[in-house]
């Protein structure tokens, strides 16, 4: 099993989206499509290996975020078939919805982010069950729920058949985090799906499973799991408790922005993290949707209780 990580060159930065293509015994199988505004780079970086999305009959995305699964029609279109969470296929098969929520926070910048979103026929979709695993190109690729970051979130597993547990990897998406240049790992927290218990619980399926290489879409191999996995779960919950009392007050969501922008680049600065690496991280995770994200949990746990 070869696996290729191609940089999808998203906002002309590169390390900043990941989409993966795994030679398999009888074909290829692509994980994750970034958005469709990154597709004709995708194109290219397959053409330069000889490959077209033609190539390609099996399609994983982790989750229906854009810059995960925003390209996932196009290669439907091209004969793709696509898997994806239960809770997510119907807003592939319809993403009428999806999209117009994204073009009320995105505005004017919606189509150079993302680009188009089209539908999906239902015949070329199909939603595992947790724990379910799928033949595709020769190798064997298992659905792993993991909400918390998005309640339709899979990460998925791959390995050849029959071959040992060490030899699996774990494509994580976003519920792993967001590690540029193996440099730290930060929390993506973009609204509406935002649960910090649910996303500590599947950091903890991630501990438990005997698959020691993760690889992040945002960005790449990842072969110390444990330490990476427990510093994610540290930052989650100090950002989580640092949005705490801005949540209780009501602190108007202008006046926050500016002051966890600032704290998220502090923590970043902390770690050597400067210039054009800042960028990708905001690229990738921009701490605004943070801040809408982490906003939103508080409010819910409020309303609940």
């Amino acid at each position: 099993m070869k696996i290729h990580t191609l940089d999808l060159g998203f906002k002309n930065l590169d390390h900043t989206i990941a989409a993966f293509v795994l030679e398999g015994p009888s074909g290829l199988v692509l994980v994750e499509t970034g958005p469709y505004s990154t597709f004709p780079n995708l194109e290219k970086a397959l053409e330069a290996k000889g490959w077209s999305p033609a190539s390609i009959s099996h399609v994983f995305v982790s989750h229906i975020h854009f810059d995960h699964a925003g390209a996932a029609w196009a290669m439907a279109r091209r004969g793709a078939r696509i898997y994806v969470h239960p809770r997510g296929l119907p807003h592939l098969a319809s993403p009428e919805r999806l999209y117009n929520s994204a073009r009320m926070i995105y505005g004017d910048a919606m189509d150079t982010l993302w680009g188009a979103m089209e539908s999906i026929p239902e015949s070329q979709l199909f939603a595992p069950a947790h724990g379910e695993t799928i033949d595709a190109g020769g190798l064997q690729f298992t659905a792993w729920f993991t909400p918390g970051h998005a309640v339709h979130h899979i990460a998925w597993e791959a390995a050849l058949p029959g071959s040992p547990a060490d030899t699996h990897v774990l494509f994580t998406g976003d519920v792993a985090g967001v590690r540029i240049d193996a440099q730290r790992v930060v929390p993506p927290c973009p609204p509406p799906d935002i649960n910090i218990e649910d996303w500590l619980a599947s950091i903890q399926l991630l501990r438990e499973l005997p698959v020691p290489t993760l690889y992040l879409t945002h960005f790449g191999k990842i072969t110390n799991k444990a330490e990476h996995l427990n510093d994610l779960a540290n930052r989650l919950v100090a950002w989580a408790n640092w949005m705490k009392p801005y949540a209780e007050n009501q602190i108007p969501t202008e006046e926050i922005v500016p002051a966890f922008e600032n704290f998220v680049r502090k923590e970043l600065e902390s770690a050597g993290i400067s210039g054009v690496e800042l960028e990708r991280y905001e690229a990738a995770n921009p701490a605004y949707m943070s801040v809408a994200g982490l906003l939103r949990y508080w409010n819910k746990k409020q309303s609940a209780a």
